[in-house]
């Protein structure tokens, strides 16, 4: 399940580095430890995206001017899901950055219809490689129009399909068909308008840094029914349960496949802000096209 978890902003203004999945996974975590059950402390099948709403660009960062914030959050297991939503909203006042938020209420995405060929884009950084200490090569550069690009995303989503322990060996056998074909005339477009799509991101892994490389285009993924599924849940590459490689579907009205869920601050009215949704689906990874970013394409 997909669940849009809503924060009101209590500063408007305040700002988040350009790079804030690292943020978003060690205040999840804590909340997932803080929680006290012990199943769920190593749980890597769950997904977020990057902190969206309203924002404007300045050398330190994004600033955040609408009155709601939205994080998107799944998993196949609802109870997991649940756990974490019980801990968010049992915290009244959640800093995150310079960001003061209080969570406010939450929508169930309705589960759209997938096919065994899909465009995507991607909601978060999506990551290839999986670095070692002291390894430069998570951070290489990978064209995405070439079979590595697709190969690597292979690899990673059916280990972590085995690994679920959800799929016979049957199933796994069957699962040989998957082609990840980019969107090359939106990637060479922002080449042209000398724009980014391939960024170096921070990644924290038992209290050791790690710099990836992480990819924002969309993309068409031609794979079996499971698969998409998979993805769609749990996201796709590397670094998933750390926010990387969540994906929406493309050329989709997220406001119009939601439902309202049960948590929600006592008193609160929930509606919906047309400020917290991005402008066009190919652009909800947001681009910050405008600032000086460390790697290039």
């Amino acid at each position: 399940m997909r669940i849009r978890l809503i924060f009101s902003l209590k500063n408007k203004g305040a700002y988040l580095p350009f790079h804030h999945q690292y943020i978003l996974a060690q205040f999840l975590k804590g909340l997932i430890v803080k929680g006290g059950q012990e199943e769920f402390f190593n749980y890597n099948f769950f997904n977020f995206s990057g902190l969206k709403g309203q924002t404007k660009v300045s050398r330190s960062g994004l600033h955040y001017y609408s009155s709601l914030v939205t994080l998107v959050v799944s998993a196949p297991d609802e109870p997991f899901i649940e756990y974490l939503l019980k801990q968010v909203f049992k915290t009244p006042k959640i800093e995150l950055g310079n960001l003061i938020l209080s969570p406010e209420y939450t929508e169930k995405e309705i589960e759209p219809p997938l096919e065994t060929s899909n465009k995507f884009v991607c909601i978060s950084p999506l990551v290839l490689l999986t670095p070692t200490f002291d390894d430069e090569s998570g951070k290489r550069f990978i064209n995405p129009d070439t079979d590595e690009f697709s190969d690597l995303l292979y690899e990673s989503t059916l280990t972590r399909m085995e690994k679920s322990g959800w799929y016979d060996q049957e199933q796994m056998e069957s699962f040989y068909k998957f082609q990840v074909v980019p969107d090359m005339n939106y990637v060479n477009k922002l080449r042209e308008q000398q724009k980014k799509f391939a960024r170096i991101y921070s990644v924290y892994d038992m209290d050791v840094k790690y710099e990836v490389r992480g990819y924002t285009l969309p993309f068409t993924l031609y794979a079996a029914g499971e698969v998409q599924e998979f993805v769609f849940k749990c996201g796709l590459g590397a670094f998933t349960h750390k926010g990387f490689g969540m994906l929406d579907l493309a050329n989709n009205m997220p406001s119009q496949r939601t439902e309202p869920y049960k948590f929600k601050r006592e008193g609160f009215v929930p509606y919906r802000a047309q400020t917290h949704e991005p402008r066009k689906n190919d652009e909800r990874a947001e681009n910050e096209d405008e600032k000086p970013e460390e790697g290039n394409d």
